[in-house]
């Protein structure tokens, strides 16, 4: 079982520059909240309560401006300040002491996925008790992904953006993991971008073949926003979904509600902090109906 979470939310941006020379990529809004909302929300609909936020050197005072420590959502968050980015599976290292013996989940903090089952979905992954698993999607440009062939359910290959076509099944940034990934992403070696590649990482349970593939498929949505393009399309998806279907994506204090991890109080001292807007009307429509 799976009861902590990591957030990878460093990274130097480089794709959204020059908005990102100022801000980090994960303190921008989609729509009416901050990226970071997504991917914590994803953790928190996965019942996971005890967090760790990776963020970049300098940027620590920023982010708990708005998440200091979770208690006004119920749950834990611990901050780890990364000197450079040093790719995926340095995650594991840097969060060791968080990790502990516990098995832990990894979402990369630009990545956005909404669905009607999503939480359903999320509560299967995190039954976890040995090996890795990773969520898949269908997508029509797999060059620009890593993707995986498969076969019941277990992954039999990676390959890491394909200039031939190998598989469709784009392996998005949400993963699950046992305790061995402490030991597997030590052993790791950087690669030629000077990076640890988490291609490799999954390689070595694929190789112990306890390496398992789920699915998003239809009904849902992850777009990948470390872009330009694709930040926008996401904040277009959102501002659309919000206003046809009248309640919001990603409300962590909606979440942390309905899991009963808070009470009408604290929504109430939400609605002090956040002040006079539309996320604030939002949270008094859960408290005053």
């Amino acid at each position: 079982m799976i009861k902590k979470g990591i957030i990878l939310s460093g990274g130097k941006g480089t794709r959204m520059s020059p908005l990102t020379k100022a801000v980090n990529k994960q303190l921008l809004p989609i729509y009416d909240k901050p990226l970071i909302f997504y991917s914590l929300s994803v953790l928190m609909l996965a019942k996971i309560k005890d967090i760790l936020i990776i963020v970049n050197k300098g940027e620590l005072s920023q982010y708990k401006k708005i998440l200091p420590n979770g208690k006004n959502l119920g749950i834990k968050i611990k901050y780890i300040e990364q000197n450079s980015p040093k790719g995926l599976p340095d995650a594991f290292k840097l969060g060791k002491k968080f990790i502990g013996k516990d098995n832990v989940s990894l979402i990369l903090g630009d990545n956005f996925f909404y669905g009607k089952y999503l939480s359903k979905k999320l509560l299967d992954c995190v039954k976890l008790n040995k090996g890795a698993k990773v969520l898949l999607h269908k997508v029509s440009n797999p060059e620009r992904y890593g993707v995986a062939k498969i076969k019941k359910n277990k992954i039999t290959s990676i390959k890491e953006k394909p200039k031939k076509f190998v598989s469709n099944l784009a392996i998005t940034g949400l993963y699950f993991f046992d305790n061995k990934v402490i030991k597997y992403s030590k052993k790791l070696t950087p690669s030629k971008r000077n990076e640890l590649e988490i291609t490799d990482l999954l390689i070595k349970y694929q190789k112990e073949n306890q390496l398992y593939a789920d699915y998003i498929g239809k009904g849902f949505t992850w777009l990948d926003s470390g872009s330009i393009k694709d930040f926008y399309k996401t904040n277009n998806f959102v501002s659309a979904i919000e206003k046809k279907k009248k309640f919001k994506i990603a409300c962590i204090e909606e979440i942390a509600l309905l899991n009963k991890w808070i009470n009408r109080k604290n929504i109430i001292n939400s609605i002090k902090f956040y002040g006079n807007c539309e996320y604030s009307s939002y949270l008094k429509k859960l408290i005053y109906k």
